[in-house]
């Protein structure tokens, strides 16, 4: 079972000798991660631990947009920043979001942003647990890009791609409010169809069938 899909599956079997690679993705609970219908008080939140890989974008996608939007609120949840990092007056930060808080924590956002580390952007196929959530809460995502994105949410139907600091400035600031909810909607829909823990146990469910299948001795046909 692998994290990561797409290519590295096959790399697995030929360098490792796998006689059958399946990636298992992580998930969201449907029965714990819900929309929260709430006022949103931040333009746009983060749920991540610092790395020094995604620095470069954390800044350009968020740092960045905060810095030109002053009338805009920002929300970082994540420990090990460095004690360096000079935070704009209109972003908070919060060392820790304990799990039983996510859903209130995605509620309070009118975006969300993913950021992919480094090694599994390059792999690809990587979804980070925390786009399921988002998703389930009806969060809509605004998200780097990296291979296979496109196949666990639709760009610009149910997920936004950006790579600049303008793409997310023009999402907060001109994005209209149907569409918004639109996307959120439509990223919760395919959550409820494909990613939910119930999709993955059943996955798992029918890789032990194809491994049993598998080893079973042949049995010659007897001729009377």
């Amino acid at each position: 079972m692998s994290f990561t899909g797409g290519p590295t599956l096959k790399h697995v079997e030929r360098y490792y000798g796998s006689p059958r690679a399946r990636a298992l993705y992580c998930a969201a609970d449907s029965d714990l991660h819900a929309p929260a219908y709430r006022e949103a008080e931040w333009s746009l939140g983060y749920l991540g631990t610092y790395s020094a890989d995604r620095e470069e974008r954390f800044r350009r996608l968020l740092i960045e947009p905060a810095l030109q939007l002053p009338k805009h609120q920002f929300f970082v949840a994540g420990a090990q920043y460095p004690s360096v990092v000079e935070w704009p007056s209109n972003v908070r930060h919060a060392e820790h979001v304990p799990p039983h808080d996510h859903v209130q924590f995605f509620a309070s956002q009118r975006y969300t942003l993913n950021l992919t580390r480094a090694d599994m952007a390059a792999r690809g196929f990587s979804p980070s647990v925390r786009l399921f959530e988002a998703a389930a809460c009806g969060t809509p995502i605004i998200s780097d890009d990296w291979p296979g994105l496109d196949t666990f949410f639709k760009p610009d139907e149910e997920i936004l791609i950006v790579d600049q600091a303008t793409d997310v400035i023009e999402v907060l600031t001109t994005l209209p409010e149907e569409r918004r909810r639109s996307i959120a909607a439509a990223a919760r829909k395919r959550l409820l169809a494909s990613h939910t823990a119930e999709h993955r146990a059943k996955e798992l469910e029918n890789y032990y069938g194809e491994a049993l299948q598998d080893s079973r001795p042949e049995v010659e046909e007897v001729v009377a």
